[in-house]
């Protein structure tokens, strides 16, 4: 504190009693110092404290000035420390890609996977004249009590009577006349309170059993979703101990998933199992260089008050980028066959590849920059703990350059299959549309090859390829669509809804359910209608995309075709068919 306190100004005496001049006592807290500042005349005086409270005030101002800088000073030095232990440890979980996960138990735990978490709500509004129990949910309503009627023997409720009242009869019964109507008054508004009371008693009551069966419905949804979801779970973990091919997919699906890297990494893959060579192929991304980590320390440099960087070297960069991917690899497999409880896999080929930018082209590039194929076995023999992640990948007849960080491309060793025995001729329907054509009531086989087609046209830019499914429409598949693109791309699930009405968010369900049972990256739903909120909700935190008949029409003209859409029209159309 700075604070300057100043006492009255008092007289200074003679012994002989006489004034002699005057005298303020001045105390500065900060400075811990204390003075008596004296003067003949009062003006005096006041000039002598003023240059006093400047002198104490550059004094303290020094001081606080020297205290902030050291104070930055010392935050500085702290922010230099702190943000050098982080670049610590994010360089040393890079090291420890590959020991990290030699203490872990890579298998599922199936119990994880259920959801027991009780039913709670925040949405219902709260009344303060509601009971709430654990959860939210409304247990009672608080009532309140009628007051207690009025006594006509109370004092208030008696004839008032004066002398006079008392010997006159009229005068007197007058009073009592008054005191009757004060007591009926009062019995009057009584009954009016204990009429409002019960009214707002009824009506709390109705909103406590309205919102507590509203709690207790949206309970129920509730559970029934969770055991839904709780059973999908029992039965994937049934037809996996059943060694189900897809429940293995989705098995090693749920183990990479649980892996745990730097936020900065991709976690995308696809995957595909055959159960004939009990082989699991696994095309896997990369982190591009730009992902890794380069601080390595900062400093507080004094002289210039500024904080200085130092990062690793190019050469440094290189050498991390290589041996995390030889970790990443070799990590994967272990995690993989860790997990595998039921030797559903008997070997494991990885691609691994890298989405960065080609600095001869200066446009980003997908490469397989390694690839590797490892027996159960053999990889069961090697001691993680104590290997060369380079010499144990090349060991393994491992493919991939001198150099990881040059992104030199490489052939994979082995691809995913992308054989469906349920794909289906392609037939040409596009090339027969014209303006009159009305999407909605077209033949639905024909409105399959037409949403083909589109999509083909689409996918073609990229490489990719879109089959349509036989007319059983097994699974719910309508097309596949195969993206070649690693990052975006993969098995993408395609349904065609040649609708007149609105599409049920159940129809998206349906679809997600699609995805997921046929692993694939992505479901696209196309219909000629359009969609409630429900669907788009549901749709929007999922790898679901959304085509209404608006949009269909758009692709079309897009890729150079004319037709409409008349939901009224197709209606009465297909009534008479």
């Amino acid at each position: 504190m700075g604070e300057i306190r100043i006492s009255d100004i008092r007289g200074r005496y003679t012994q002989a009693g006489n004034l002699s001049g005057y005298e303020v006592e001045m105390q500065h807290d900060g400075l811990h110092e204390h003075k008596i500042v004296s003067a003949k005349e009062e003006y005096i005086l006041q000039n002598k404290v003023e240059i006093q409270c400047r002198r104490w005030n550059e004094k303290w101002e020094k001081i606080v000035t020297k205290r902030q800088r050291e104070a930055a000073k010392e935050a500085n030095l702290q922010r230099a420390e702190e943000a050098t232990a982080e670049a610590i440890v994010e360089l040393e979980i890079i090291e420890n890609l590959l020991l990290h996960t030699l203490d872990i138990n890579d298998t599922i735990d199936w119990n994880s996977l259920k959801d027991t978490s009780p039913f709670t709500s925040e949405s219902e509004p709260k009344y303060p004249f509601f009971n709430y129990g654990q959860y939210g949910k409304p247990n009672s309503a608080k009532y309140e009590s009628s007051p207690p009627k009025p006594s006509e023997g109370d004092a208030a409720f008696q004839p008032r009577l004066s002398f006079f009242d008392k010997l006159l009869k009229n005068r007197r019964e007058k009073r009592e006349a008054e005191a009757r109507e004060r007591y009926e008054a009062a019995v009057s508004e009584w009954q009016s309170t204990c009429a409002q009371i019960e009214k707002q008693n009824t009506d709390r009551n109705q909103k406590f059993e309205t919102q507590k069966k509203a709690w207790e419905d949206e309970e129920a949804r509730y559970m029934r979703n969770q055991k839904v979801a709780n059973t999908r779970v029992d039965q994937l973990r049934s037809d996996y101990s059943n060694a189900d091919p897809d429940a293995i997919k989705e098995y090693c699906e749920l183990v990479l998933n649980n892996s745990i890297y730097p936020d900065t990494f991709p976690k995308t893959f696809d995957l595909d199992y055959n159960p004939e060579s009990k082989m699991l192929v696994v095309e896997y991304d990369l982190p591009p260089i730009e992902s890794f980590p380069t601080l390595k320390e900062v400093k507080f440099i004094s002289s210039r008050n500024e904080l200085k960087e130092t990062h690793i070297n190019e050469s440094q960069m290189n050498k991390q980028f290589d041996l995390a991917c030889y970790k990443i690899v070799l990590r994967t497999l272990h995690e993989l066959f860790e997990a595998d409880t039921i030797n559903a896999l008997d070997s494991i080929s990885i691609n691994g590849w890298v989405n960065a930018l080609n600095k001869a082209t200066g446009k980003k590039q997908n490469s397989c920059i390694l690839s590797i194929q490892v027996k159960r076995a053999e990889f069961l023999e090697v001691d993680l703990k104590h290997i060369d992640p380079k010499a144990c990948f090349k060991n393994f007849k491992g493919v991939g350059s001198s150099k990881l960080s040059g992104l030199t491309p490489v052939k994979p060793l082995i691809v995913i299959d992308r054989d469906d025995s349920r794909i289906t001729a392609e037939r040409a329907v596009a090339d027969g549309l014209d303006s009159s054509t009305n999407l909605a009531a077209m033949d639905w086989e024909d409105f399959e090859h037409l949403v083909r087609e589109m999509f083909a046209k689409e996918f073609a830019v990229s490489g990719g390829e879109v089959k349509v499914t036989q007319a059983s429409r097994d699974g719910g598949v309508d097309a596949i669509a195969f993206d070649p693109d690693p990052i975006r791309g993969g098995k993408i699930v395609i349904q065609a809804k040649r609708y007149t009405n609105t599409v049920d968010v159940s129809a998206v369900r349906d679809l997600y359910g699609t995805v997921v049972n046929e692993g694939a990256t992505k479901g696209i739903l196309v219909t000629t209608a359009d969609y409630g909120p429900d669907a788009y909700r549901f749709a929007s935190d999922k790898p679901l995309t959304l085509l209404s008949g608006s949009n269909l029409l758009h692709l079309l003209e897009k890729h150079g075709y004319s037709t409409r859409i008349d939901l009224s029209e197709a209606k009465k159309i297909l009534a008479d068919k």
